[in-house]
C-alpha cells in the first residue's frame, strides 16, 4: 500500500480564499486587519519566520506592525511591547515569536497579552474557552490539523484518534478540539506520550494517528494500523534540516499521510490569519456571516 498524500497547501489556499472577501468587507468598513509581531533578539530563523508572516499579511491586505527588541531585552521590555500592541488601534492580533532569549519567561509575558488579540490561542483564558467550547482564538496548529483532515475527507466522528504528544501548543489543545461535537470532529480521542511505556499499543489500533512530540522518526510503520490516516504535527530542526516525527516509511502502511514538507505548516499559517481576521471582525462589530 502507498498512502495518498494530504498536502497542506491546497487547504491553506481554500482558507485564504474564504478570508479574502471578509478582509475586503472590513477594509470597506474602515477597518483594515492588522497582525502585530514582536521579535526579541537576532535569531535568523525567527527573523525569517517573522518576515514570511509580514509578507503574507501585506499580500492578503492586512497591515503588519512590528516591534524588534534587542537580544538583551528584559522581561519588562517585552511586556511593555505587548502592552503597546494591546492598546494599538491598528493591531487586531499579536504574535510573540518563539523562542525568546533565556532571560525572558515566555509564559509570564503571555499573561500580559489581551486574550482577544492572542492569535496563537495560547493565553490561559483562550485555552479555557477551548476547554469549555466557547468562541475564541484556537491554537493554530491544532486548528490547521482539523481543517486539513476535513479538506482531505478523513472522517473523525465516532472514530478513534490517537494523539502522540501532550504539549500545550499542540497535543493537549488538539485533543480538546477533536473531541468536541462538530461535524469535522466528534472523535474518540486518546492522548499518549513518551512517558507511556507501551504507547504503540494505542497508535496501532487508531483510525487516525497524529504525531506531536518533536522526536524525529518516533512513529514507524509497525506503530500504525494498515490504512490509518497519519498526520505529522511534530518536527525538530538540525540546522536548517527539518526532521519530522513520522518516518517516511510509514507511507507504506498508512492509507493517507501528510508529506514530509508542506503538510501541517501551511495550514498553521492560514489559521494564524483566520484568527487575525476573526479578531478584526469582533473589534469592528461584524461577524463572518455578516461579511459573506
Amino acid at each position: 500500500m502507498t498512502a495518498r498524500l494530504m498536502p497542506g497547501g491546497p487547504v491553506a489556499e481554500a482558507v485564504f480564499a474564504d478570508l479574502a472577501p471578509r478582509i475586503d468587507a472590513l477594509v470597506a468598513g474602515g477597518h483594515r486587519p492588522g497582525l502585530g509581531t514582536i521579535l526579541v533578539g537576532g535569531d535568523s530563523a525567527s527573523a525569517g519566520y517573522i518576515r514570511m508572516k509580514q509578507n503574507k499579511a501585506i499580500e492578503i491586505g492586512c497591515t503588519a506592525p512590528h516591534i524588534h527588541l534587542p537580544e538583551e531585552a528584559t522581561q519588562a521590555d517585552l511586556e511593555a511591547a505587548i502592552r503597546e500592541m494591546n492598546e494599538a488601534d491598528d493591531v487586531d492580533g499579536i504574535l510573540v515569536q518563539y523562542p525568546v532569549p533565556q532571560q525572558i519567561n515566555f509564559d509570564e509575558a503571555l499573561l500580559t497579552m489581551d486574550p482577544d488579540k492572542d492569535v496563537d490561542g495560547l493565553h490561559p483564558i483562550n485555552m479555557g474557552r477551548l476547554a469549555l467550547g466557547m468562541p475564541g482564538p484556537v491554537p493554530c496548529t491544532p486548528a490547521g490539523i482539523e481543517e486539513l483532515l476535513a479538506f482531505h475527507e478523513v472522517p473523525l466522528s465516532g472514530r478513534e484518534v490517537v494523539v502522540l504528544g501532550r504539549g500545550t501548543t499542540l497535543g493537549r489543545p488538539l485533543a480538546l478540539l477533536l473531541s468536541q461535537k462538530r461535524p469535522t470532529a466528534n472523535a474518540a480521542v486518546t492522548v499518549v506520550h513518551t512517558g507511556v511505556p507501551d504507547w504503540e499499543r494505542y497508535t496501532r489500533r487508531a483510525d487516525v494517528v497524529i504525531a506531536a512530540v518533536g522526536v524525529p522518526g518516533i512513529l514507524q510503520p509497525e506503530h500504525v494500523k494498515e490504512g490509518a490516516a497519519v498526520v505529522g504535527g511534530g518536527v525538530r530542526y538540525e540546522g536548517k534540516r527539518l526532521l519530522p516525527d513520522v518516518d517516511e516509511s510509514v507511507a507504506e502502511v498508512a492509507g493517507a499521510i501528510t508529506p514530509r514538507v508542506g503538510g501541517v505548516g501551511p495550514t498553521t499559517i492560514a489559521m494564524l490569519f483566520r484568527n487575525t481576521v476573526e479578531a478584526a471582525e469582533r473589534r469592528a462589530g461584524t461577524t463572518s456571516e455578516e461579511t459573506e
